[in-house]
């Protein structure tokens, strides 16, 4: 392994202020929008496997253009998919755990060549502009080293005690057929992380992407394939959720369940794994990652300037469209008037367009539903506060169909109003006035969730006391609230911000596996102890 186990370094994003990487982007968008509309099959046990029916994926920003089309598995074919995982599990099972990190590193390096390509799939299909796409990449290539490098130091077993004539083993194997449910906001890296965790620790994989992202996760599953994961380990099955989602969770063959996504379908999901349906022989884990309404508090002292760009930032970049997204900002009652009107002036400037334009900041949400969702909510605010601002892109959805909504900025909102409570997943915020810090820390812990959260200050005792006391999965100070980095900034909430441990840390991989202790007795009547083997000798299953 060319992978250093102490030492992680992130892929560092592009630099567009560069002519050259502006040029290979340009070259990509246009290579990419010469395959619009190709076909891509379900890939099932290693086969390609055509359906009557098809799923078309269409570009936000202008919905007459076809990025792709799939096929469109019923429950015939996700029958098919997960026996073709449990058939190929013993096999891939047993495959020494750097030999299937090797596999993952080499994945890792496909993407980071082709990383502006893909990069570019991402602009067309989800609406992301260049600089969220290739962060997008990065992480997913991040994803595919660091879990490759966790595996290594997590595959080796260790020695437990120290009592004379006796050997005690502590080593990990996987759980078994493992489905897969990314979302479409983060359509590579997070269907990576997931994907590749539940690979690399030995799983067998059911992989069914998000309906309005099939096409890039067919070039994830492609990568994986050319780097030599064999047939059956994993298996493409976009489809209808409605048909064939339940199926999945609920088959007695599958060990597991990795989703990201909604409240509703995620507590949907941790409801359907917790029955035991006959022939089942086991309990299913869960992983489950469903969003947030996360806020940023805004302190007496803070920098305006740095407050201001950090939360326009985590409110409106790719439209407010991450789970890590700011959709409440709460101002302390001396700068919230200051901090209110340089936030709304900043949001003006803000570039709104077409994604494939490297100009623009924000582009479309994902499709006509967010958009009729988003806006229902902007009419609720109306009534729940006072409306400080909403950019008018009329004019630009007239001449393209996209989906496009300008950030949205309500002021002197209640902490019990519904734009305060619920998660809207768009470019709208929720500003509110606290009387103190105290007030503040009230509001912000106000929700169901708890996922992320911000403070800006220059107050060192008051910054500490946020740190112990703003209880949430990932805390920023003094900067924007999304863009965790893999191994850096581990990521994920609690409360109904889900359940499972941090995606791209230290215990990610131990929820796809299971621990086993092998004791061995080496005092045997009449027998010398045996000899403790070099660690390199030992053979499987400890190898």
């Amino acid at each position: 392994m060319a992978l250093d186990r102490q030492v992680f370094q992130n892929t560092p994003d592009r630099d567009y202020s560069l002519l050259d990487h502006q040029q290979v982007m340009k070259q990509a968008l246009q290579s990419v929008r010469e395959q619009f509309g190709g076909f891509y099959p379900l890939i099932i046990d290693g086969r390609e496997v055509s359906t009557e029916r098809e799923l078309k994926s269409t570009n936000p920003a202008r919905p007459s253009e076809v990025v792709g089309r799939t096929a469109s598995a019923t429950r015939t074919e996700a029958e098919m998919a997960i026996t073709a995982a449990k058939r190929a599990l013993p096999a891939w099972r047993d495959v020494p755990p750097g030999k299937r990190a090797d596999i993952f590193v080499k994945a890792g390096e496909i993407a980071e060549r082709e990383r502006d390509e893909l990069a570019a799939w991402m602009v067309y299909e989800v609406g992301k502009n260049w600089k969220e796409a290739d962060a997008d990449i990065c992480e997913a290539i991040d994803f595919f080293r660091y879990y490759a490098q966790e595996m290594i130091r997590l595959g080796t077993p260790i020695r437990l005690g120290s009592t004379a004539g006796e050997t005690n083993y502590y080593f990990y194997e996987p759980k078994g057929v493992a489905v897969v449910i990314p979302p479409w906001n983060f359509p590579m890296a997070i269907c990576a992380g997931m994907a590749v965790a539940a690979m690399v620790a030995g799983n067998a994989v059911v992989l069914k992407p998000a309906s309005q992202s099939p096409v890039i996760a067919a070039k994830l599953v492609e990568i994986c394939r050319r780097a030599g994961v064999p047939d059956g380990v994993i298996n493409y099955l976009p489809g209808p959720g409605s048909e064939i989602g339940d199926f999945i969770v609920e088959h007695p063959d599958v060990y597991m369940i990795a989703f990201t996504g909604s409240r509703e379908i995620g507590c949907r999901i941790n409801k359907l794994a917790a029955d035991v349906h006959p022939s089942q022989d086991h309990l299913k884990k869960v992983i489950c990652e469903m969003g947030g309404k996360n806020a940023i508090i805004v302190d007496t002292d803070a920098d305006i300037d740095e407050a201001v760009q950090g939360s326009i930032v985590s409110a409106f970049g790719y439209q407010g469209q991450k789970c890590s997204a700011s959709s409440r900002i709460i101002a302390l009652e001396p700068v919230y008037d200051e901090f209110l009107s340089r936030l709304v002036e900043a949001a003006e400037k803000s570039t709104i367009g077409m994604p494939e334009n490297l100009e623009n900041f924000m582009g479309p949400v994902i499709d006509a539903g967010a958009m009729k969702s988003i806006l229902n909510y902007i009419e609720i605010g109306k009534s729940e506060g006072r409306l400080a601002l909403q950019r008018d892109v009329s004019d630009l959805v007239e001449r393209t169909g996209g989906y496009f909504i300008g950030p949205t900025i309500f002021a002197d909102v209640p902490p019990s109003a519904k734009i305060a409570q619920e998660e809207i997943f768009g470019p709208v915020v929720a500003v509110m006035k606290a009387k103190d810090l105290d007030d503040a820390l009230e509001i912000a812990l106000g929700t169901d969730y708890a996922l992320t959260g911000g403070f800006f200050s220059n107050s060192r005792e008051r910054i500490e006391r946020v740190m112990r006391e703003f209880r949430v999965g990932n805390l920023y100070i003094n900067r924007k609230i999304t863009g965790a980095m893999v191994a850096r900034q581990p990521f994920g909430g609690f409360k109904m911000s889900g359940i499972g441990s941090k995606a791209g840390g230290p215990d990610y991989l131990l929820q796809f596996m299971d621990p086993r202790v092998v004791t061995e007795n080496t005092m045997r009547r009449g027998f010398a102890p045996v000899e403790e083997q070099p660690e390199q000798e030992r053979t499987a299953p400890l190898a």
